[in-house]
């Protein structure tokens, strides 16, 4: 083969090659001009101040202005849970109702724990995904109660045919602006959900849980950065952080991981029972870079990505959403 020849294949491979790409190059654009652009943060949802209200604890999502947008519209699956099973507390509203949506969107079975009065809207969201065909269970109870606590994980596992996901999500949160106020039966009803309870179901969970499954607890900004009115909150908070951590490599032998997810202001019905200060609530969120409060659907796929198993090597580890303030 001589030199000129070699070059006359060439450019001929290179033509051929060049039409190729020119045949493409139209469908490439066509897709790209087709494309849907990311939403922008800045203004994805509500920006102006919420107005001043108050529900008794631990209130309904449904009656809240606006209502807090947890998915319901917007969130699509793609089959990443398939076959999961999960338990999901205060998952009737808020973040955990975001959590919930999204799992079964992604092919998880769900049972949903939240407090009594909270039924109506647990019955708002399980209709709606049990009419998208979604395997739904619903397991009120009062998570001061140990023994509640300690048997909710069997329940969950017999309802769904195995546990392989824990969200330990339900908080209880009261504002007070100085500790005088803050009496014993608040704190203690604090610790008691926001502690003790995660404490007893990951105990009851972990025997029942193998290699691949996760546990998930929502901490919060306040894990690092604790508001002043909000000091009973806030010490559960860091103490769900450090508990997430330790139990991580208690946990890492076994193949279980454990991370934690510390939302910002993020508008649930915490808010509207006690979480605000009176007449304060007009600034939930707006002093964010983002310049509002964020809401439950924001978090969704945090939790969806954490309980994936393409975060294998992801365990012991904290995950913000705070609007850009950089905490956490």
């Amino acid at each position: 083969m001589t030199d000129s020849t070699t070059r006359r294949d060439m450019l001929k491979g290179a033509a051929v090659a060049g039409a190729g790409l020119a045949a493409v190059a139209p469908a490439l654009a066509g897709a790209a001009q087709g494309a849907k652009p990311a939403p922008n943060p800045t203004n994805r949802f509500p920006t102006e101040p919420f107005a001043e209200q108050k529900q008794p604890w631990p209130a309904l999502q449904r009656n809240m202005r606006p209502v807090p947008d947890c998915g319901e519209t917007s969130y699509r699956g793609s089959g990443r849970l398939a076959g999961r099973k999960a338990l999901v507390t205060g998952g009737d509203s808020g973040i955990g109702r975001g959590a919930v949506i999204a799992f079964a969107r992604e092919g998880a079975a769900v049972a949903i724990n939240y407090f009594p009065t909270e039924e109506p809207d647990a019955q708002d969201v399980a209709k709606l995904l049990r009419g998208e065909g979604h395997k739904i269970e619903l397991i009120p109870g009062d998570l001061t109660d140990s023994a509640f606590c300690d048997a909710l994980p069997g329940r969950a596992a017999k309802a769904l045919g195995g546990l392989d996901i824990v969200v330990n999500n339900a908080a209880y949160q009261q504002s007070k602006a100085s500790i005088d106020e803050i009496s014993f039966e608040q704190f203690d009803r604090t610790m008691k959900t926001n502690l003790y309870a995660m404490f007893h179901i990951c105990k009851a969970a972990i025997p029942m849980m193998k290699p691949g499954a996760c546990i998930i607890n929502t901490a919060s900004v306040n894990s690092v950065s604790p508001e002043k009115e909000l000091l009973d909150y806030a010490t559960t908070k860091g103490g769900i952080l450090i508990f997430t951590k330790a139990l991580a490599k208690q946990l890492a032998s076994k193949g279980i991981r454990v991370n934690a997810i510390a939302p910002g202001p993020i508008w649930t019905p915490l808010q509207v029972a006690g979480g605000q200060l009176p007449g304060e609530m007009h600034k939930f969120g707006q002093d964010t870079p983002l310049g509002r409060a964020g809401q439950p659907a924001e978090l969704a796929g945090l939790y969806v990505t954490l309980a994936d198993g393409s975060t294998s090597y992801t365990s012991g580890s904290l995950f913000s959403a705070n609007g850009g303030t950089g905490v956490a």
